[in-house]
């Protein structure tokens, strides 16, 4: 996280997590060679390898975890979905 405190964070967005895997928005992550996650409202489901998660596959993040994605690749493949049918809201930290 020592990338977020210097400073080189250059986009930001809150993206809602729901029944249909989700990735970060097209345009704003594209260049990113690393994101910080922090999961909000709801428990959901992620995955970085390309392959969309579902509500009982994937890595687990509860309200108030972070989540640091430290490659362009991890940032680009990453995908959400809600894990117990209750949405929630990721905010999301892009640096180069």
């Amino acid at each position: 996280m020592d990338k977020v405190r210097e400073g080189m964070v250059y986009a930001y967005e809150s993206i809602s997590v729901a029944g249909t895997a989700v990735g970060f928005t097209a345009g704003t992550a594209d260049d990113a060679k690393y994101a910080l996650v922090t999961v909000e409202t709801a428990a959901i489901r992620v995955r970085t390898d390309g392959t969309s998660p579902t509500a009982t596959e994937g890595h687990e993040l509860e309200p108030g975890d972070q989540l640091l994605l430290e490659t362009s690749k991890e940032v680009l493949n990453f995908k959400a979905i809600r894990r117990d049918g209750v949405s929630a809201t990721i905010r999301v930290s892009y640096g180069r």
